[in-house]
């Protein structure tokens, strides 16, 4: 696997760990009254290193926004039972991906015995 393909998984994987964590916050705080949502954003900075290289890319790190108080409360849990999903749906994505190409450089190791 190229570099820049290498640090842009790991560096997804990282960002997805942290959505994650958050995610599971945000559920756990549901009917806490005042809470404010946070979130996690990091694709769209990615998204630019990933046209530069390896280097820029490891400098990328997740953001974090604490959602402003709305007026009937704070966390919408269907929204945040979506991103778990799909947070957790994309992180498989990727270690499956890595997977593969573990299975293909072994293979080509072993001369495909």
């Amino acid at each position: 696997m190229d570099p820049i393909s290498a640090a842009l998984i790991q560096k997804a994987l990282d960002g997805l760990s942290v959505r994650y964590n958050f995610t599971a916050q945000n559920i756990a705080n549901a009917n806490t009254p005042n809470y404010r949502p946070v979130h996690v954003t990091f694709e769209d900075d990615l998204q630019r290193a990933a046209h530069r290289d390896a280097g820029v890319i490891e400098t990328v790190q997740p953001r974090t926004v604490i959602e402003a108080s709305e007026p009937d409360g704070g966390v919408r849990l269907d929204l945040e039972l979506a991103s778990a999903s799909q947070t957790a749906m994309r992180y498989r994505a990727l270690l499956d991906i890595l997977g593969q190409q573990m299975r293909l450089e072994r293979t080509i190791l072993t001369g495909g015995r």
